[in-house]
């Protein structure tokens, strides 16, 4: 859902990345779940949230001062999938999409779905099969032919030398 990217202030409030949509929304999804790059991983309640400039500040359970904050800096943020709100047909959230596997209509494998970029004009999946990495824009009904979960497959209208 994000990420702790900074300092706010000394008493131990955090600037947060959000890859909600509107980003602000990530404050709906309580509590968190905070995991350090070291692995470790720890509920927080967001005490206050709101936006800061063209960030977002958040105060956390626990942390109370500059010190604590910079210890989960970098840190990512998830929820309980039961928090998100159920998504009409044909949309998927990003984290469904990851791993999945991509074939050409043409029936080859592109590799699978390493992560996916916000352009601003269209979603991109990254894709890899080990020798190299395709770019391939997640436009539904012009690239992408059908996504079925189930199966983990995207079905996808692209030229695999490209």
């Amino acid at each position: 859902m994000g990420r702790l990217v900074g300092l706010y202030g000394v008493q131990g409030e955090v600037k947060i990345e959000s890859w909600s949509d509107p980003r602000i929304q990530i404050f709906d999804f309580l509590p968190w779940y905070v995991t350090r790059k070291d692995g470790y991983e720890k509920e927080f309640e967001v005490v206050s949230g709101r936006p800061q400039g063209k960030g977002l500040v958040a105060r956390l359970s626990g942390i109370e001062d500059r010190d604590l904050a910079q210890s989960w800096l970098g840190a990512e943020i998830s929820v309980a999938r039961s928090k998100l709100p159920a998504l009409p047909s044909g949309k998927w959230y990003w984290c469904d999409l990851e791993g999945l596997e991509v074939i050409t209509l043409e029936g080859v494998s592109l590799g699978r779905i390493s992560h996916l970029i916000a352009t601003g004009a269209n979603d991109v999946m990254v894709v890899r099969d080990g020798k190299r990495e395709r770019l391939v824009p997640f436009v539904n009904g012009v690239w992408v032919h059908s996504v079925d979960l189930t199966a983990g497959r995207i079905m996808v209208n692209w030229d695999p030398e490209f």
